[in-house]
């Protein structure tokens, strides 16, 4: 006989109920002669028909029985089987699988790598940008040298650009006149000693008054009247060396020698009228003159400008006027500054 699925048996005479797996259906118990039972039938289950001999009712078999602390022993009976739900072997629970070492190992790895590979990528990165800083910062510094180089070339070229009212203005409030004795001329401060300031003039300028032993001499600027005295003179350069306790501001001297075709400013007081102003180019630049180094040049001068200073377009001075040719325009005469620095020694502050 065959069952769909094993029933739920009762307890042995041990006592004990039996796994399902482990009952026999060879085993001799009347009530397997029960008709089987099928879940998904709708039929209900007849009930068991018992043997007519002998007419007693089935024997079950007996359950030990427990002992109970108080009251009277009851007969415990084995639970009726439940039809309705399969009853399933208890499953083994599954073991719960630790990862070999070797796996921890391995994604232990793996981390380390993923993680030096980023240490390395940030590194990269950061490499990067400092080059890219370093590269940027010479390009800035590439680019202020020339902007330098252009500013420098620019000053040069600004330099050479002739402004008569700049150059009037910076210069006029260093040079006056000179009033020695009865001759007039002009002179321009060049440099401080000691607290004094030296000035240039001509020699034949405060010649009368040198002859005459004596060696006060007035400059005169507007309403302004400052006390000097010749301290040195050359009569073959046509060169005087003034000095005053007045603080007068010295114009710069030219280093470069001039040359044809340069702009020039000459300023000086021309029959007695302080600041003057001409202007004109250099015509040529005579080194061996019989009287010594000269500079000839066009801008127009009268008698009173001996003395005063010939200035470039750098503000410069670059000679004295000393002296206009007779009967003829556009050829006046100069001392280049470099030799009366040179014969005088009073050119600069010290």
């Amino acid at each position: 006989m065959t069952a769909p699925f094993e029933p739920f048996t009762p307890a042995n005479g041990s006592g004990g109920r039996r796994r399902a797996q482990e009952w026999s259906w060879e085993d001799d118990r009347s009530w397997n002669q029960q008709p089987a039972y099928d879940p998904w039938s709708q039929q209900q289950p007849q009930q068991p028909q018992w043997a007519a001999e002998p007419q007693q009712q089935p024997q079950w078999a007996a359950e030990p029985q427990q002992q109970w602390a108080a009251g009277p022993q009851q007969p415990q009976w084995a639970p009726e089987p439940q039809w309705n739900q399969p009853v399933h072997a208890a499953q083994p629970q599954q073991p719960v699988h630790e990862p070999a070492p070797a796996a921890k190992r391995g994604r232990g790895r793996t981390v380390v790598i993923g993680l030096v590979a980023a240490l390395l990528l940030v590194t990269g990165w950061q490499a990067f940008r400092v080059e890219t800083m370093i590269r940027s910062s010479s390009d800035l510094a590439s680019a202020v040298t020339a902007e330098q180089g252009r500013s420098q070339e620019l000053e040069k070229q600004l330099a050479t650009v002739f402004d008569p009212e700049g150059i009037a203005r910076s210069v006029l409030p260093s040079v006056f006149r000179v009033r020695a004795g009865d001759f007039t001329g002009t002179a321009f401060a060049v440099g401080r000693a000691n607290g004094r300031t030296n000035l240039f003039t001509n020699f034949h300028v405060v010649e009368e008054v040198w002859s005459g032993g004596d060696r006060a001499v007035s400059l005169e600027r507007g309403t302004t009247r400052i006390n000097a005295t010749i301290i040195k003179v050359s009569e073959g350069r046509d060169l005087a060396l003034l000095r005053t306790n007045q603080d007068i501001t010295p114009l710069g001297v030219a280093a470069d020698e001039v040359k044809p075709g340069q702009q020039v400013m000459v300023v000086g007081a021309p029959l007695g009228l302080e600041d003057s102003v001409t202007t004109g180019v250099i015509s040529a630049y005579r080194p061996d003159a019989e009287d010594g180094p000269t500079i000839q040049f066009d801008a127009p001068i009268n008698p009173g400008n001996s003395g005063g200073p010939v200035v470039n377009a750098g503000k410069q001075v670059v000679g004295l006027a000393t002296a206009k040719a007779r009967d003829a325009e556009g050829i006046g005469l100069a001392i280049p500054i470099e030799t009366a620095c040179k014969t005088l020694g009073a050119c600069g502050n010290g």
